[in-house]
């Protein structure tokens, strides 16, 4: 599991940076995702963060990709501790 997190100064670079990350993961924070996937999947996701977005971040941006393992522990409170027993019905 991946925990993004992001600040970024160019609007337009910032919404191109959420909207690929809504692709793979839910956004838990205005500027936090949590993506959940396969070891490839994740692999891809911080390759193509790497070759298209990294050359267009500049000094004052700042983007934080925790890795996490299923034996990491979350502690989730307040509207965040619903989340993590949500259905969703399709």
């Amino acid at each position: 599991m991946l925990l993004v997190s992001y600040d970024i100064s160019n609007t337009k670079l910032r919404t191109k940076f959420s909207k690929f990350l809504e692709k793979y993961g839910e956004r838990i924070q205005y500027s936090v995702f949590e993506i959940k996937n396969s070891e490839r999947v994740l692999k891809n996701i911080e390759t193509e963060i790497k070759q298209y977005f990294e050359k267009k971040f500049t000094q004052s941006d700042s983007i934080l990709i925790f890795h996490l393992s299923e034996k990491c522990t979350i502690t989730r409170y307040g509207y965040a501790k619903n989340r993590e027993s949500d259905i969703l019905i399709v």
